[in-house]
Order: C-alpha cells, then sequence, then structure tokens
C-alpha cells in the first residue's frame, strides 16, 4: 500500500496540491488505523491528511478515483455481450423505479459494454464514452414515462406535489446512475490504459490556477466559491504584515534601555510609525473576455477594503462609469458586481473598448483627485480595437499618483500582438503585471498593500 499511496501523492502535486512530506507521513499513519476495505472511510482519512482546502477537493477527488478505482475487468467481460437495447430498457425502467445500489452497479456495467463503444488502445475519453452511453439509453425519456405511468395509476388523485416529488426521485436516481457509468469507465479505461496516463488525461488546474479568459461556467462558479475565503486570508495577512513592521531604530531609546544590561544594546528599540494605507483608484475594463477579469479584481479589491484608506473604482468599455456607489454598505460583493454589470454606464458609442477615450474621460472627470497619496490600477488587456491610445494620459497619472500598475489578463507573449498597446501604456507605469488567475491576483493584492 506505501508504494501505491506515494504514487498518489505524487499525482497530486503534479496536480496542483501543495502536499508536504508531513502530510504524506501523516496519511500513511493513518492508513494503519482505518479498514482499508471500507472505501469511504479510506477515502476520508486520506482527505484529512491531505487537503487542507476545500476547494481543492474535487482534483483530489478526480485523482482518488483514478488510482483507486474498483478492481480490474471481471471474466464475465471477455465474453461478447449479446444484450439487445430492449433488454437494457427494461432493466433501466426497473433500476429508477427501485433504486438499489447492486441493480444500479449492473446497469451501468452492461450499458458501458454494450454502448460505450470502448476498444482496447482507444484514445476517446472518458466524457466521450459517458455521452455516448446515456445517449443510447435515454434516462430523461425513461424518466418522463416512469413518471406519466405512476400518473396513470393514480388516476385523478394525482396532486401536483407528488408529481414532482416523485419525478425528483427518479432524477436523484438517474444521477447515481451516471456517477456509476463514469466509475465503470474509469474502471475499465485504467484497466486499458494504465492509472498514470488516465490521472493525466483527467488531470484538471485547482482553482486559484484556473485562467480568467478561459474559465468554463462551473470554474467561474467555483472561483466566486473561492473568492471569499481568499479575501479573509488575505486580509488577516495583510493586517498582520503591517503590524509586525519594526520601523526605524530609535538609538536614544536602544541606548537608555541599553543602561540595564550593561551598556550593552540586547534589546534594539524602534520608532513605530502608524502604518500608511494606500488610496486605491481601480480603472477597469470590463467587455469582452476580460470582463470576468475586472469583475473578480474589483471584488478582491473590495473585499478587503478595510486593508486601504479608500477604495474607488471605475469600469469602462468605450465609456466610463464610476461605480463605487454600488459597493457602498453592500454586505454581498456578488449584488454590487450584478449592479455593475446592469448599471454601469460604460457604452457612449460603437460599445467596443476604446482605452483611449476611457482613459481621457477618467483624466477629466477624476484626475484632480489623484494625489501623491493615491495608487492607480488599470484592468484590462490594452487591446484599443485601432483606436487612438492616447497614452499621455498614463503619463500624467504616472506624475500625479504614489504608484500606478496595470495588471493584464493576457500571457505576456501576447503583448504587443495585434491591437495591444501594452508597451506603449507601460513605459508609463511602476509596474506591468501578467495576471491571469487568482494566485497570480493574491500575489499582486499582497504587494499593492505593502
Amino acid at each position: 500500500m506505501l508504494p501505491v499511496l506515494a504514487s498518489f501523492v505524487e499525482e497530486l502535486r503534479r496536480s496542483g496540491l501543495p502536499v508536504s512530506l508531513t502530510e504524506h507521513l501523516d496519511a500513511a499513519a493513518a492508513l494503519g488505523q482505518v479498514p482499508l476495505d471500507d472505501r469511504e472511510v479510506f477515502k476520508g482519512a486520506l482527505a484529512a491528511t491531505l487537503v487542507k482546502d476545500s476547494s481543492h477537493l474535487p482534483v483530489f477527488d478526480t485523482v482518488f478515483e483514478v488510482w483507486f478505482s474498483l478492481a480490474g475487468v471481471d471474466d464475465h467481460d471477455a465474453a461478447v455481450d449479446q444484450e439487445e437495447d430492449g433488454t437494457l430498457a427494461e432493466l433501466l425502467e426497473r433500476a429508477l423505479a427501485e433504486g438499489g445500489d447492486e441493480l444500479l452497479q449492473e446497469l451501468a456495467r452492461r450499458a458501458v459494454r454494450h454502448h460505450a463503444g470502448l476498444e482496447r488502445g482507444g484514445r476517446m475519453g472518458l466524457s466521450y464514452h459517458h455521452y455516448r452511453t446515456l445517449r443510447h439509453l435515454d434516462l430523461e425519456g425513461t424518466v418522463g414515462r416512469l413518471v406519466e405511468q405512476a400518473g396513470s395509476r393514480a388516476g385523478g388523485e394525482w396532486e401536483p406535489l407528488q408529481e414532482r416529488l416523485h419525478r425528483e426521485e427518479l432524477e436523484r436516481r438517474g444521477e447515481r446512475l451516471r456517477r456509476e457509468i463514469d466509475a465503470e469507465l474509469r474502471r475499465r479505461l485504467i484497466a486499458d490504459r494504465g492509472a498514470a496516463e488516465m490521472a493525466r488525461a483527467l488531470r484538471r488546474p485547482l482553482p486559484e490556477d484556473v485562467e480568467f479568459m478561459h474559465a468554463t461556467r462551473d470554474e467561474l462558479a467555483q472561483l466566486r466559491r473561492s473568492l471569499q475565503p481568499l479575501a479573509r486570508r488575505l486580509a488577516v495577512r495583510l493586517a498582520r504584515k503591517r503590524r509586525h513592521r519594526h520601523g526605524t531604530l530609535d538609538f536614544r531609546a536602544t541606548v537608555r534601555r541599553s543602561l540595564g544590561s550593561g551598556g550593552v544594546p540586547a534589546e534594539p528599540r524602534f520608532r513605530h510609525r502608524r502604518p500608511a494605507k494606500p488610496e486605491i483608484f481601480v480603472v477597469a475594463d470590463i467587455s469582452g473576455s476580460v470582463a470576468a477579469f475586472a469583475r473578480f479584481t474589483l471584488a478582491l479589491v473590495h473585499a478587503i477594503s478595510s486593508q486601504f484608506s479608500r477604495v474607488r473604482s471605475f469600469v469602462f468599455i468605450d465609456g466610463l462609469d464610476e461605480v463605487t456607489r454600488f459597493f457602498s454598505g453592500e454586505d454581498e460583493v456578488d449584488v454590487a458586481i450584478r449592479r455593475v454589470n446592469t448599471e454601469a454606464d460604460v457604452v457612449w458609442a460603437e460599445g467596443h473598448s476604446d482605452y483611449g477615450m476611457a482613459l481621457e474621460a477618467f483624466w477629466d472627470r477624476f484626475g484632480d483627485e489623484v494625489s501623491g497619496r493615491s495608487t492607480v490600477l488599470v484592468l484590462g488587456d490594452a487591446r484599443t480595437n485601432y483606436h487612438e491610445p492616447r497614452s499621455w494620459v498614463l503619463r500624467e497619472l504616472g506624475h500625479r499618483a504614489r504608484h500606478l500598475y496595470w495588471l493584464n489578463p493576457e500571457p505576456s507573449a501576447y503583448w504587443d500582438s495585434g491591437d495591444s498597446v501594452m508597451s506603449d501604456y507601460g513605459v508609463h507605469c511602476d509596474g506591468v503585471y501578467e495576471c491571469r488567475n487568482l494566485r497570480q491576483l493574491e500575489r499582486f493584492v499582497e504587494r499593492l498593500a505593502a
């Protein structure tokens, strides 16, 4: 078991989970205290010792299901399956009606063998075979027929609530069947291709490494769930960082203190200045594919607003609007972000990004309010749609502000390609940062509040 555990830990690390040597040893010790034949207890012991962040559990689950899959293909699978579609349809109706685990597992085994189209040495992924199996089973249609049959048997006494509850129960059993089909497919694919290759094929990035500009709907939802815990950790870390600064050496106080130790300055004394909190102006492009990046950054900055003396937010497409008011008094940052999406006045002309027009509008309306206490943060890909960039605005802001930073969600290799004018803007900034995911955003915000 120990060699298998070691390879499992290595795959977790390759998937991005930060598993230390101590945690590896804790997992090995835990497995000595639990029954190895109880799959759920076995999995719980590994999760408790190896996973520190709940957002990492989906990645852990995927690797676990591959590395500790069920036993290999049984002897019966070697025979040519002669099951007819009609027989499987009858078994599906019975499995959904009764809902027993053994019946669902048997149905999954037969359906995969009959419909998945698995071939030795094949290259198609699990999702393809899963789709093919379910397409032949017609799960949704079967649920509908069972609901109608139940209603017919009840005659005129079939209440809408009864129908809904019956349908929901059948759908829950259908979801269990989908999971059994996935487990059966994994088992067969691992037997054919090996655990290492399957783990590599199913490997997915951790939430903090998902790119804003290419995230799926499910990944964006996971990112939103990760944002508040990240904000809390970041706020605590920044507050502690400020609190523990020593300040400058107080020579006189150090000498006075040393009199009690014979003139030896054993305890240096420092002048503790009240740490200044920066004033933040956030100017964000919310058009197209950069919108998700801008919204997550706005949400994170406002979620840790206690670490700044003031936060003011501005969004633009080809027009610019201040949206600080949407965050005022909002307990839920998500509510404010929804208001930004629906109420901000940011389309003044064509509705395509025009950085030059938006930046000049910011300078004309709010430039006088930027001072030596201000940090200006611009969010966007610097793609101007070939409009005039008006980079002079960045030059003037750089002279007036304490700091001027630009965060770009595109890979740096793409900067200055096509209509990107990143270098024209970046030359006037104190720093230009690639910021494609939550991990990079977290690192930058730590720098911002320093």
